[in-house]
């Protein structure tokens, strides 16, 4: 079995970071969600894994070359338009030469472990098995309709759902899914939709089985769920101390309230860091409080008298002299800004 993980889109929610950087490279705890996908692969025994890219992401390609050793096989696979899901794992099928594969959506982070997934297809006459989680707002979601402990219909983003059981980007397939994406017909939207071709399996006579996870999953599709997914991970830093930085940090009177993640080459003095703070390689931070925010590297924060909170601080920014009480911030790559 091969593991696919989809790449390719553009992030148009989480700009003005994506402007820079494909989305799945942007760091939860100073590592890109990107990682943490093909990690949940590798724990689930796949040894191949073909990742589906636009021509642009010479990013991805650069970082995965540098990353990864033999222990995994990661092949990239170009797609050249951007139609949805199911458009881009159908540029997988040549790589994936009529073997069964896991999939995951390459902006999230996934607590449960993909082996059920896995061994779900180990029955001959299950065609998928998809994952799913209860949600608090289904309309945002692929929905799953269940009646007697099978799913009997999925359908995305509804109007009027018939449940709270939204499918949250990790499924086991079968080669049947290429019949089933050939079959279908683009949404509303204009995509094709992997729950409208897991549908017509289910309509043409296939079992779909499924998983429902009640442990912690996210999208990182947006600002305000990238800072969730930090603080998530964060809390799971299993150190005694809560914290984790490299030697190469120079941290000189200073309060780190943990879970902090620090990158090496780092420089911190006079500052009040977390919780809930990640702090990219070569940052230099004087002066300041930061709590629950994220800090890509390069950043330079000095002599703002303000605590930050909430905050996104995107490569090379520099800021110094902002002043007030509390602060929630956005800044871009490259942002400078500079009050005396």
């Amino acid at each position: 079995m091969k593991g696919i993980i989809l790449a390719a889109g553009k992030g148009s929610r989480l700009q003005p970071f994506s402007f820079s950087q494909p989305k799945t490279m942007l760091p939860i705890a100073n590592k890109p969600v990107l990682e943490y996908c093909i990690e949940n692969l590798k724990m689930a025994n796949i040894k191949e894994i073909g990742i589906v890219i636009n021509s642009l992401q010479h990013e991805i390609v650069n970082y995965i070359n540098t990353r990864f050793d033999q222990t995994v096989n990661i092949t990239f696979i170009i797609q050249h338009e951007a139609k949805g899901i199911a458009h881009a794992v159908k540029q997988a099928e040549e790589y994936l030469n009529n073997e069964p594969f896991l999939l995951l959506l390459g902006d999230n982070l996934i607590k449960e472990p993909l082996i059920s997934l896995r061994n779900n297809l180990e029955n001959p006459e299950i065609s998928s098995s998809i994952m799913l989680s209860k949600v608090d707002s289904p309309k945002d979601f692929g929905i799953a309709e269940i009646r007697n402990q099978e799913i009997i219909r999925l359908e995305e983003k509804p109007q009027s759902p018939k449940s709270n059981l939204a499918v949250i980007g990790a499924y086991a397939f079968r080669p049947s899914i290429f019949k089933a994406i050939d079959q279908i017909t683009p949404s509303l939207r204009g995509e094709l939709e992997i729950t409208d071709a897991i549908q017509w399996l289910m309509d043409n006579g296939q079992t779909i089985s499924y998983t429902i996870t009640t442990k912690p999953y996210i999208d990182v599709g947006t600002t305000e769920r990238w800072l969730l997914a930090n603080q998530w991970i964060l809390s799971e830093i299993t150190s005694t101390s809560g914290m984790e930085y490299m030697n190469e940090a120079k941290i000189q009177d200073c309060l780190i309230i943990p879970p902090v993640v620090i990158g090496p080459g780092c420089t911190l003095n006079n500052a009040t860091i977390g919780p809930y703070v990640t702090i990219g390689k070569g940052s230099s931070i004087e002066n300041c409080k930061i709590q629950n925010s994220i800090l890509l590297e390069e950043t330079v924060i000095k002599g703002c008298s303000c605590t930050f909170t909430d905050s996104v601080f995107g490569r090379e920014a520099y800021i110094k002299g902002l002043n007030g009480q509390l602060a929630k911030c956005i800044f871009g790559d490259k942002t400078k800004i500079i009050l005396t």
